[in-house]
């Protein structure tokens, strides 16, 4: 198959298609408001268009006259971009001149270019059996938690939905332990949040990894969009790993508050650290909205808590106020190991 190379790929992005396919070409990935991190797979097919037989597919950008075209009536390509807003052009014409189009929207960001091709990677976590709710005995006050998967708001299908109670500003703590890799040490964590007006009473947003390492300790990874502080905070044991004292530390210079995110939208969180065999956690980077910010901060983070082989995912909301109830979604997490 011949292929002609015009566009030249770059960066890292999210996809989310917003416009239907018109008759001549189907796209089959990515799906219907998909989002997709960079590299993604495009794939489309088309054997007629305006009662012609197609003899050739292609896709461009925006207003660009860079088109990559494929002899043949499909199209497996993978694609790129800069970050931004983009219009994806899917082509293919007809053997006597005649030309269709699908035009998909995207939504560009960044963060997945780190994750190397042999990574481990597993995604749609918030839809595995097994999560577990619980009070944060930790914190202050009383909480209370159910979760469900439900198909809308979803990203691609399906969320999980998570529904706190609480008083004197309790945390609810939702886990799942879906892994018992001890040997990883880098961990890129991918998901999309979507708040209700019920978001006014969260006083913070927590996203954590946690993993028993080859000593039998664990080491404990969090990262949370503090609402008290405004900033972007980071799991700390100021103690010893047999008398640990962990808290939370905020990032100076950094801006996070989950009562200002916009309601009834999805956000994309992402964030990328990595620990070494003593314990000690390198935080690199968070996302919000493909908007990065660097925290760069190596800290103590080991803990002589017993546990087997495992790694689990943490979800905490955490109450606002005397009292009160809230609703946030979880959908597409991915979380990648290395």
């Amino acid at each position: 198959m011949k292929s002609l190379r015009i566009f030249s790929i770059v960066s890292s992005l999210i996809v989310s298609v917003a416009v239907p396919a018109l008759a001549g070409v189907t796209v089959n990935s990515p799906s219907n408001s998909a989002q997709i991190a960079s590299p993604f797979n495009l794939s489309a097919t088309a054997t007629t268009c305006a009662s012609q037989d197609v003899s050739a597919m292609g896709y461009s950008f925006d207003s660009s006259s860079d088109t990559t075209v494929t002899n043949g009536q499909s199209i497996e390509s993978s694609i790129g971009s800069s970050t931004g807003n983009h219009v994806l052009h899917v082509k293919a014409w007809g053997n006597k001149g005649s030309a269709c189009v699908t035009d998909v929207a995207i939504v560009v960001s960044s963060g997945g270019s780190l994750i190397p091709w042999n990574a481990i990677s597993v995604g749609n976590l918030d839809a595995l059996e097994g999560w577990q709710a619980e009070h944060d005995s930790g914190g202050p006050g009383w909480s209370s938690g159910s979760m469900k998967v439900v198909s809308s708001p979803s990203v691609s299908g399906s969320a999980r939905r998570f529904v706190s109670e609480y008083s004197n500003g309790g945390d609810e703590r939702y886990s799942l332990a879906y892994a018992d890799d001890i040997l990883a040490t880098n961990f890129f964590y991918d998901a999309w949040v979507y708040l209700t007006s019920s978001s006014s009473a969260i006083g913070n947003l927590e996203f954590d990894t946690n993993q028993t390492m080859p000593d039998g300790k664990t080491v404990m990874i969090g990262v949370q969009c503090d609402g008290y502080s405004g900033r972007w905070a980071y799991t700390v044991n100021g103690g010893s790993s047999s008398s640990p004292h962990p808290q939370w530390v905020s990032a100076p210079g950094t801006q996070c508050n989950p009562r200002s995110w916009s309601q009834y939208k999805w956000h994309h969180v992402q964030a990328y650290y990595s620990h070494d065999d003593s314990g000690w956690i390198t935080y690199h980077s968070v996302w919000l909205d493909g908007v990065e910010t660097r925290i760069d901060k190596t800290v103590f983070g080991k803990f002589d808590l017993g546990w087997g082989p495992q790694i689990n995912t943490q979800f905490q909301v955490d109450g606002f106020g005397s009292s009160g109830h809230t609703t946030v979604y979880l959908a597409n997490l991915s979380i990648s190991r290395w």
